[in-house]
């Protein structure tokens, strides 16, 4: 991971901060985006931050903020009633959650605004900065649903098999990145994270999922491209379907 991404300040004013993350991160710090020794920039700005591909033609930059216009309209979207139900909320119940593939820690955000409480676990030192960079901005953001969010997210570095998950009602996997390293329109995000992750690749899907299944949660819910087969060869308990999604749900 750190061969495929250095650090880079957005502006001369910000080369003190960029200097402190490129240490805290264990990365190198570039003064230009011309450096072609690395696919992907972080940059940092006075107080802000975000991935960038280098080179010609790539996709726009990456950011994760749980503040912007998108994100916010996120909470509106159907996206949001099939993933409340398939984590099991219902009425006043509102699970707390294991997320073990944060990534850009987009659904997180969604079950924290619905009420859940949630641990976000990225194994990348990027992303894991990046989404506890988010996680404290969103705090002091001028939106209360975007702060009250906020308050119900943590975040934790390191591989999720790794950690004991002992207070999670639910662990939630998005194993979706491998499986569209063959698509030729891909999401800049998803692009990105291709680029990003290149040398340190997830864990085996299936792996993830005997994993989850092991770790006494009263449910284990898996995000999947519609058509896609299912983990492990195993049958969930029930599957939510949406228009490009479905969760399966296996009940433990």
């Amino acid at each position: 991971m750190t061969a495929a991404c250095a650090v880079l300040a957005a502006s001369p004013e910000s080369q003190g901060r960029a200097a402190m993350v490129a240490e805290a991160l264990g990365l190198p710090q570039v003064n230009t985006a011309a450096d072609g020794a690395y696919p992907v920039a972080l940059v940092v700005d006075a107080d802000d931050q975000w991935l960038q591909l280098i080179g010609r033609g790539v996709p726009g930059p990456v950011r994760v903020d749980f503040g912007d216009p998108a994100m916010r309209h996120r909470r509106k979207g159907g996206h949001n009633e099939l993933l409340g139900r398939a984590v099991g909320i219902k009425g006043d119940k509102r699970p707390s959650v294991f997320d073990a593939t944060a990534g850009l820690g987009r659904d997180a955000f969604v079950l924290a605004d619905l009420g859940c409480r949630v641990t976000l676990c990225e194994r990348s030192l990027v992303l894991h900065w990046l989404l506890q960079a988010a996680v404290n901005a969103a705090s002091y953001c001028r939106f209360d649903e975007v702060r009250a969010a906020s308050s119900k997210m943590k975040v934790i570095g390191g591989d999720c098999l790794e950690h004991e998950v002992t207070d999670s009602q639910v662990i939630y996997l998005d194993p979706m990145f491998p499986e569209r390293r063959s698509r030729a329109a891909v999401k800049k995000e998803l692009s990105l994270l291709q680029v990003l992750l290149a040398h340190d690749p997830p864990v085996p899907d299936d792996a993830l999922l005997d994993w989850a299944m092991t770790r006494g949660a009263d449910r284990v819910v898996v995000k999947r491209p519609l058509k896609a087969r299912q983990l492990a060869l195993r049958t969930p308990s029930y599957a939510l379907k949406g228009k490009a999604v479905r969760f399966d749900v296996y009940i433990c």
